[in-house]
């Protein structure tokens, strides 16, 4: 069983940064794939960003945040990041950490309790 918890949300203005950050439990994090999902009021849930395990560390990101959002993880914190910049209103929602993304389905195996992000104009 995989434990996520999220932190680092918060409420910023339009142009700032944040960057969340995502602790896993479990010995095998650094095999997994990890991913982070957002859900605006309103709104389904949506792929952002993901990055392979196994330590590939190749990443995949939504185009809306290509250029501003960056994934990492530190295999040695079981620790997955995002760091968000030059926010914008539309980037508020939910965000949740995931392992095992699947962006076409928006469907992952293990998922956090989340963290809300709110960008102000």
């Amino acid at each position: 069983q995989v434990h996520l918890v999220e932190s680092g949300g918060g409420l910023v203005q339009s142009g700032g940064s944040l960057r969340l950050s995502c602790a896993a439990s479990g010995s095998i994090f650094s095999f997994k794939a990890m991913g982070w999902y957002r859900q605006a009021p309103g709104k389904e849930r949506e792929f952002v960003a993901g990055i392979r395990g196994s330590f590939s560390y190749y990443q995949d990101y939504q185009d809306s945040v290509k250029g501003r959002f960056t994934i990492s993880r530190d295999n040695a914190k079981n620790t997955v990041y995002l760091q968000m910049n030059s926010l914008k209103p539309e980037d508020t929602g939910v965000y949740y950490c995931a392992t095992d993304p699947d962006r076409r389905s928006s469907t992952a195996t293990h998922w956090g309790q989340g963290t809300q992000v709110t960008v102000s104009s």
